[in-house]
């Protein structure tokens, strides 16, 4: 069972995240969220989390600066991130794998492209 972190300004869009991924069987222990980069880092301090799901665009702190920071810190550059945005643009899918993202879902997605885009990679990380 996986411990998830969902980060998005929306709180509507870190529900409806969290129910797609209940919805499409993957086994979550627990899923934690956080409203902005920022708050993502503080959560990263208190808990150990398998995969972060983040959107890019936020206030305070947005997913590219929670990215470049995540791959800074010694003990949090192993945890994969998945970017999940409504920017399709090659240039910006890119430049967040670039910055160490192991993952991108484009919104709207389904349940099973959510699902199998976070099993891709964390076989990547414990296969």
């Amino acid at each position: 069972m996986v411990s998830v972190l969902i980060v998005d300004d929306s709180p509507v869009m870190r529900s409806f995240v969290r129910r797609v991924l209940e919805i499409s069987g993957f086994e979550m222990r627990e899923c934690l969220t956080a409203a902005n980069g920022g708050e993502a880092l503080a959560v990263l301090a208190a808990h150990a989390v398998d995969i972060v799901l983040t959107d890019i665009n936020m206030p305070d702190m947005n997913g590219e600066e929670l990215v470049r920071r995540m791959e800074q810190d010694e003990a949090l550059r192993r945890t994969p991130v998945v970017v999940v945005s409504t920017d399709a643009t090659p240039h910006r899918i890119h430049r967040m794998l670039e910055l160490g993202a192991r993952g991108y879902v484009v919104k709207p997605f389904s349940p099973e492209q959510l699902r199998d885009e976070l099993e891709r990679v964390l076989e990547g990380v414990h296969g």
